[in-house]
């Protein structure tokens, strides 16, 4: 039961991180913050959601993998050493999350999703579990699909599971930590801070998990010298609770579709009331 609830690996995690935070803070900020037991729930519920999506996800990476990959890619797969695939598996991963986490912020619909994580205002290691349950299964179809449809072994493919799962954690957690040369290679919590700035400049960037030279490579850093993000969230309201963070992304699609029903109803009666052409401020953000 305990595995089921990932809770020996939950306190694992705690045990590493809250005193790494206490010692090396990047800002002042309480072990008891505002949301922690929303970030609690998430923990332990949002998994067995996205275990769902998963398996769905990778049963259908399989079956493309035995009726559509060549015998031939199977087979230089499969020869490949270890560590081999280990390094080709993290770099395919890391590309799709790097896409998918880009989409997730460029289209509008999916942002909503995408928002519940972002709506984190006191950045910490818990905060790698505030998603929303159809976020990650989004990003997981990004990274896991080609991944099993390739055929890359179990072990590469666990291994890649666990160095994403403690580097989830290390870049949200608040720990004033850069890498100096290293920050064009790899995403450290510097560079992922950015990404949760709410501050206009950091808007969209940083997008990467492990790598971050694929944002250097794509155009889409922002890693300033000498600077620190202050501020972390969407710049607008969001829900507080797990249970209407899950809804919010559904309310917002029902209100739009309403309101673009209402505008067709509207435009084909020949009517058109003052305002309704217009979107407010909130629903143009994104």
């Amino acid at each position: 039961m305990d595995e089921l609830f990932g809770l020996s690996k939950f306190l694992l995690t705690l045990l590493i991180f809250v005193p790494i935070e206490r010692l090396f803070a990047a800002r002042p900020q309480k072990i008891f913050r505002r949301g922690l037991l929303t970030d609690l729930a998430f923990q332990f519920v949002n998994g067995w959601l996205i275990l769902i999506g998963v398996i769905v996800i990778v049963t259908m990476a399989i079956l493309v993998n035995q009726s559509m990959l060549p015998s031939a890619v199977k087979h230089m797969i499969d020869g490949l050493p270890y560590w081999v695939q280990v390094v080709l598996v993290i770099l395919i991963g890391d590309l799709g999350v790097y896409w998918t986490h880009r989409i997730l912020h460029a289209v509008p619909a999916m942002w909503q999703m995408h928002a519940v994580h972002h709506a984190v205002e006191e950045l910490d290691w818990l905060a790698a579990v505030h998603q929303h349950p159809l976020d990650v299964a989004f990003m997981k179809a990004g990274s896991l699909f080609p991944l099993y449809a390739l055929g890359f072994s179990t072990e590469a493919i666990g291994t890649y599971f666990l160095v994403y799962y403690w580097q989830a954690y290390l870049v949200h957690a608040n720990v004033c930590l850069s890498y100096g040369p290293l920050r064009y290679v790899l995403v450290s919590p510097e560079f992922h801070h950015w990404h949760h700035s709410s501050e206009v400049e950091a808007k969209d960037k940083n997008f990467a998990g492990v790598f971050s030279f694929y944002d250097w490579l794509f155009g889409s850093v922002y890693l300033p010298r000498e600077k620190k993000p202050k501020t972390f969230g969407v710049g607008h309201p969001m829900p507080s609770g797990y249970l209407r963070l899950l809804a919010h992304p559904f309310r917002v699609w029902t209100s739009r579709q309403r309101r673009d029903d209402q505008l067709s109803r509207a435009s084909s009666s020949g009517v058109v009331r003052p305002g309704q052409d217009e979107l407010t401020s909130r629903e143009r953000s994104r």
